[in-house]
């Protein structure tokens, strides 16, 4: 599953400090198209959670802290790193955490 599937939930699972953890698997370069397909993919996974869909399909995730996690394989560029902070402030304002990893090879 990668952030080009927008209509799936990449992973999810409970970390060492109890948070319910929502993961998008990123693999694209940062470029424009690849913003739209991210804000697809965030929508969705914001629409997963405000709809409780969560709880039906993990029921674990009850009682805890939700965190949406992007994975990326690519460092954000100016543009990108400006837009991953704008979903910070959405994700936060709707109840929720959110935090993004760079994994290089």
């Amino acid at each position: 599953m990668t952030v080009e599937q927008v209509d799936v939930i990449d992973f999810i699972g409970i970390d060492e400090e109890n948070h319910c953890i929502l993961t998008i698997s990123d693999h694209l370069e940062w470029d424009d198209e690849h913003l739209l397909i991210l804000q697809n993919k965030i929508n969705r996974y914001l629409a997963f959670l405000e709809s409780g869909e969560i709880y039906e399909t993990y029921p674990s995730a009850k009682d805890k802290q939700i965190l949406i996690r992007i994975a990326c394989k690519y460092q954000p560029t100016e543009k990108g790193d400006w837009f991953l902070q704008q979903c910070k402030e959405i994700i936060k304002n709707a109840g929720f955490k959110f935090e993004y990893l760079v994994h290089s090879e």
